[in-house]
């Protein structure tokens, strides 16, 4: 792993102190780091872009006042999780998320996931069934959903950001930059407009641009939108969306916000056509991507009635 430079944040920085332990799990060949809180059965938490862990840190000690025992992992290439050179498609990301429920020591879990960590638990239920006991994607339509989407030019014009990431080395430049601020961009472009004047906004804003800076971090959130960009007409992207085909039978609750200008509702819309358990839509008025953070106490509740 590339060392820290002087005044750069490093993997410890998002080692945040709460009522939560940290610890690392060796799973799918790689090693992660997680939070966890409570006792219970398992709640695992996936978070998107471009965020780490901290992103669920009210679901943790709410679920964990609640009687689960909540788990958010910093994903591959993120936070103080391994970064290594490979390894940022779905299937891959998806087995690593599998073989941490059963490093966890468990056999399922209840996956909640948000944005990319959506897009996971959609996969993991396709294609690792077994793990996942109940799923809640939030801000993600289904990947076959959201790949027809882009038919619609507004899903275009929205999605626009991620052709920036496809070239080589130069979106990871800027993401590191101290006098550029990507991260700032486009999250107060996706916030809803009453959690983006908050002062939980500016603190979420800085602990996300410095996670971002922590060496190979930028490649590894790159590394996710290239896969999902350079695979649409590659053979390993085809089978993949054939794949994802396959019906969820886990109860699947979707929770959208009615404003989110990041993954259209009309785009997440009609996800549940991939779903042949019990399905619940739920579209959010007022709210943009960021659920979790947005509406922490309705989030939570959602989670919990849902599991129940």
């Amino acid at each position: 792993m590339t060392p820290a430079s002087p005044g750069q944040p490093d993997a410890t920085s998002v080692l945040l102190p709460g009522p939560w332990t940290h610890r690392d799990v060796s799973a799918n060949g790689v090693r992660l780091h997680a939070a966890e809180a409570g006792e219970g059965p398992l709640v695992l938490l996936l978070h998107g872009f471009p965020q780490f862990w901290w992103t669920w840190r009210a679901q943790l000690t709410a679920l964990a006042d609640a009687g689960f025992r909540a788990v958010a992992p910093d994903l591959r290439g993120y936070g103080a999780s391994d970064k290594p050179p490979r390894g940022y498609d779905l299937p891959t990301l998806s087995a690593d998320v599998a073989a941490l429920v059963r490093a966890l020591g468990e056999r399922d879990a209840v996956v909640v996931g948000h944005d990319w960590g959506g897009l996971l638990g959609w996969t993991m239920a396709a294609l690792h069934p077994r793990t996942v006991r109940r799923l809640v994607v939030l801000s993600m339509a289904h990947p076959r959903r959201l790949r027809a989407s882009m038919t619609d030019p507004r899903q275009r014009r929205a999605s626009r950001y991620a052709l920036g990431f496809q070239v080589p080395r130069v979106p990871e430049k800027r993401l590191t930059r101290a006098d550029d601020d990507p991260v700032a961009d486009l999250m107060r472009r996706w916030a809803g407009p009453e959690w983006a004047r908050s002062a939980d906004f500016a603190q979420a804003v800085a602990r996300y641009r410095d996670a971002a800076r922590i060496p190979q971090a930028a490649y590894g959130a790159m590394e996710y939108h290239r896969w999902a960009g350079r695979s649409q007409l590659r053979p390993d992207g085809l089978r993949y969306a054939r794949r994802m085909a396959a019906p969820i039978t886990a109860p699947t609750l979707q929770l959208h916000g009615g404003a989110d200008p990041c993954v259209l509702p009309d785009s997440a819309r009609g996800s549940g056509r991939y779903v042949a358990g019990a399905y619940e839509w739920r579209e959010l008025p007022g709210l943009g991507h960021f659920l979790p953070e947005e509406a922490p106490a309705d989030i939570t509740r959602a989670i919990v009635e849902w599991v129940a």
